[in-house]
């Protein structure tokens, strides 16, 4: 089986900044977070044969030594740069109100989780989805061990998105919540665990 989790919650997410691919470290609860999913892991059946592939940003890398710590997973993490969140050039690391300050309006009329691939330096939607879509194409050839992929809300969506075959628009709007996992089956199907 292939496991998706999101980082635990960090500075930057708790101070209301966008990170793109610039960095913050977990906070207290961003680590009991990943602490939490281990457990949850665990209550799987997740043990520590399991192979951890990450983000090679520091607040998956945070999160899946946490996991791994848990665990007791044997396995070194390995590290991923198609797992990197979308970078969103000079927006990263703003809040909404400096990103409107320096660039009024260049995000009106884009839906909600839409906006991330519109920065004009920034990455873009079908350049993002091209390198989740190779990095799931690799993820699920072997799956005779559990996997576990540590990444970021909108790398998050489009793995699931692309392995359940969802729009656009689907994918934007699936959860990315800090304190589960995903469970990605070789059918095509997807469970919350919490």
């Amino acid at each position: 089986m292939l496991y998706v989790v999101r980082h635990g919650q960090t500075e930057f997410n708790a101070a209301g900044r966008w990170q793109g691919q610039c960095d913050s470290p977990l906070t207290n609860i961003g680590r009991a977070q990943a602490s939490e999913v281990a457990g949850i892991l665990h209550r799987q059946g997740v043990n520590e044969s399991a192979k951890i592939v990450s983000s090679p940003l520091g607040r998956a890398m945070q999160t899946a030594q946490i996991i791994a710590e848990n665990l007791g997973i044997v396995h070194a993490v390995k590290l991923d740069d198609r797992l990197k969140e979308v970078g969103m050039g000079s927006w990263d690391g703003l809040t909404n109100a400096e990103i409107e300050a320096k660039w009024p309006n260049a995000r009106d009329g884009l839906g909600i989780n839409e906006w991330f691939f519109h920065s004009s330096d920034g990455e873009s939607y079908d350049g993002m989805l091209a390198r989740i879509r190779e990095a799931l194409d690799e993820l699920m050839l072997d799956l005779s061990v559990p996997k576990i992929v540590v990444c970021h809300g909108v790398t998050s969506r489009l793995l699931r998105g692309l392995h359940c075959g969802f729009s656009k628009r689907e994918m934007l709007d699936l959860e990315v919540p800090q304190n589960a996992a995903f469970r990605l089956s070789p059918a095509g199907s997807i469970e919350r665990l919490s």
